[in-house]
This record gives structure tokens, C-alpha cells and sequence, in this order.
């Protein structure tokens, strides 16, 4: 609201994964806001093109012209063809002839949106990440306890299911997971093997927190074709805000290229929702529960890090390891997840802050930070405390 509020200076951006509430968020700002606005999506049935677009801008136009100002707001906008080259010329055309017409684009592809954002508008945008919903939000919202938000995740559209959980698995799986697989990555990217994407995607939520080499995986997987290929189905699923594969961390700036991936889903519902079993009997299985809660943890750093620049990785050196790495600047970060007590001594964080002494450490569970705690603040903020 303050952005849009300002002079026209750049395009709002709301980049984030599917039932993140975007379109929700923009839906309140349109009837908050005291300019005029015009809504247009290409998540529509029947494909859009760039003459779509232009349609729907010249309506915008007329719509300022007659208020003196007014604001587009187009949803999934990268599933136009060449939208962000069409974007770039009538939004220069506003701005010879002083118009003021003020965009906002959503996009539930980030990857794809932050593509077309970097070929054709550099310059022109500021981007509003929009990432799956925290513990404080769940709990604010719907009343949830930590157990319920580390098991059902953050959607938020699925907190009325929750109670059926047969209904809720298959409204995950089916509205949320086959909808962002199907018409956010093999509409609009060429996928050779979509089977094969598939595969990986639920092999990634049944290893969820676990390092997984890519020569592990190609024996779990049937057609699975080559560790290039895996790689790059796995960039794709972190694009769409799914699954990602967090890197080794090394302590070097450049990326490690071949490096052994932990695999994380970033949204704990994505894992709940294909075990088959319920809160109650996933909390008496101190495996699974282990894992949900080391999952929760994760996708918390990554989606709540995004929007101040963190890097999260993990670390291993021989058999001993340091479950998250946490980076912005010149702060680091060492987070080891504990779920039962015992463990009192850490080999792997003791090994780690002998090789990197500059980093702080942090144990979240018994004996450390409360879980609870941890989640109700932002990544950034642990790293400034530290």
C-alpha cells in the first residue's frame, strides 16, 4: 500500500508460490486503495497473448485517464508469451506521455517471473516476495499449535481440511502440488521426462531434510536419464517454490557445482500429506517426527531468509555434519536441530566452528532454543542476534 501509494516510479512485483495468498493480498489493497484499479488474469481458462495483454493495459489506460490515475494488476503473468518484453514497451509508453498508470504483476513461478523480470525490465521493478505462510501466521489466522503447523505446513487454504485428512492430502497433492507441477512448470517450461519430475518431487518430500546424492537418487528412480538432469528438475521445483536442494557449504562465495544436495521441501504439508498417517501416529514416530520438525526448521530459514538475501546450506565433513548454515555478509550461522534428548556433545558443530571459528552456534530443541521460539521469528533476525 505505501509502494503503490507513492509517485509511479516501478512495477510491484509479488513473486511466491501458489495459495501463498497473493492474489488475496492485492485483492485488499485494491479495495484499500483510493485509485481506481483494473484486475486481469492469465490463470484464466483458454491460453493469453500479448494482444491479451495489450487489451487489458488499454483498458487500464482509459480507466486513469478518466480518474486521473489507476492501477493494473495482472495475475500469473508469466504464462503470456513474451509478456515481459510487451510489459517493458507499454509501460515506457506511459512514461514518455507522463501517465499514471501504476502496475503490479504476480506470478506463482518465481523462476519463470525472475526470467522475463531480468531479460526485458531491469530497472523498472521492485519485488514483493510472497513465501508460504509462518508458524505466527498459521497460529494468528486459524489458532494452530506448533505440533499442528509443523505436520499441515503453512497453506492456508488447506487449514479448514484438516480434520479430514484424506480430504486434506488429496486437496495438497492434487489442487496444489499436480496444479503447480502441471500448469506452472510443464505448460510454460520444456520438461523431456514429466514422469520423471514427478518422481524426484515426491522422492524429494520422503527424503525431506536428508542429504541425497544424485547418484542415489538415479538408483530410486525409474527412466531417470542423468545427474544434469536431476539437477535441473530440481532447480525447477525450487522455482516453483516446491522442493530445493540445499549446497554444501564450502565458506567460498562461488557456487559448488556437482555438490551432494540436502534435499527440503518448503512447505512441511508437501511431506505430511504422502506419509499416509496422521498427526497423532507421525508424533509417536520419533523418525518421522524428527524429520518434520528438521524440515520445518528449514523451510523457515529458506522462505523467511529470501526476502533479506540469507543463503542457507548445510555442511558434512566425513560423517560428521551441521544440519543448517546460515549466511548474509559477513555473519554465519550454525543450526543444529535436536527432537529428543541425549546428544549433549555435537561433533559435527564442534568440527564445523573449529574450521569456520566465526560462527555462532545455535541449538534449537531441548537443551537449546525452543522450536517454537525459533519459528516465530524471522531467519535475519537469529542472524543479528547472534
Amino acid at each position: 500500500m505505501t509502494r503503490l501509494d507513492e509517485p509511479r516510479r516501478f512495477i510491484q512485483v509479488l513473486s511466491g508460490p501458489r495459495q501463498a495468498g497473493k492474489t488475496t493480498l492485492v485483492r485488499q489493497a485494491m479495495e484499500a486503495s483510493s485509485l481506481s484499479t483494473r484486475y486481469a488474469s492469465a490463470d484464466d481458462a483458454g491460453l493469453r497473448d500479448r494482444a491479451w495483454l495489450e487489451a487489458e493495459w488499454d483498458v487500464a489506460r482509459l480507466v486513469a485517464e478518466e480518474h486521473g490515475g489507476a492501477i493494473l494488476i495482472l495475475d500469473e503473468v508469466q504464462k503470456v508469451t513474451g509478456w515481459a518484453d510487451t510489459v517493458k514497451s507499454l509501460w515506457d509508453q506511459d512514461a514518455t506521455v507522463h501517465r499514471d498508470l501504476r502496475v503490479v504483476v504476480l506470478g506463482s513461478a518465481p523462476l519463470l517471473l525472475q526470467r522475463g523480470l531480468g531479460e526485458s525490465l531491469a530497472g523498472r521493478f521492485e519485488i514483493i516476495r510472497v513465501p508460504h505462510w509462518s508458524f505466527p501466521e498459521m497460529r494468528d489466522a486459524f489458532g494452530w499449535s506448533l505440533d499442528r503447523y509443523v505436520f499441515f505446513g503453512g497453506y492456508p487454504g488447506s487449514a479448514p481440511l484438516v480434520r479430514d485428512l484424506v480430504r486434506w492430502s488429496a486437496y495438497i497433492l492434487d489442487s496444489l502440488v499436480e496444479t503447480t507441477l502441471s500448469r506452472d512448470i510443464l505448460l510454460l517450461t520444456r520438461v523431456d521426462k514429466p514422469a520423471l519430475l514427478r518422481q524426484l518431487f515426491r522422492l524429494g518430500c520422503d527424503y525431506s531434510a536428508q542429504v541425497l546424492s544424485y547418484q542415489k537418487m538415479l538408483g530410486q528412480l525409474q527412466d531417470a536419464g542423468n545427474t544434469t538432469t536431476l539437477a535441473h528438475y530440481l532447480q525447477l521445483l525450487d522455482g516453483a517454490g516446491l522442493l530445493t536442494g540445499l549446497q554444501r557449504f564450502s565458506g567460498s562465495r562461488v557456487r559448488q557445482r556437482g555438490s551432494i544436495p540436502k534435499l527440503l521441501a518448503l512447505n512441511t504439508a508437501l511431506v505430511s500429506a504422502g506419509a499416509g498417517i496422521g498427526l497423532r501416529e507421525a508424533r509417536r514416530d520419533p523418525a518421522l517426527w524428527g524429520r518434520l520438525v528438521e524440515s520445518a526448521v528449514g523451510a523457515h530459514l529458506v522462505n523467511t531468509g529470501a526476502a533479506d538475501r540469507v543463503e542457507v546450506f548445510y555442511w558434512r565433513d566425513r560423517n560428521r555434519e551441521v544440519d543448517y548454515v546460515v549466511r548474509k555478509g559477513k555473519r554465519l550461522l550454525a543450526i543444529e536441530v535436536k527432537t529428543g534428548r541425549g546428544h549433549d556433545t555435537l561433533p559435527g558443530m564442534d568440527a564445523f566452528r573449529k574450521q569456520f571459528p566465526e560462527a555462532k552456534p545455535m541449538i534449537i530443541g531441548p537443551g537449546g532454543l525452543e522450536l517454537e521460539e525459533f519459528l516465530s521469528r524471522p531467519a535475519g533476525v537469529w542472524l543479528e542476534v547472534s
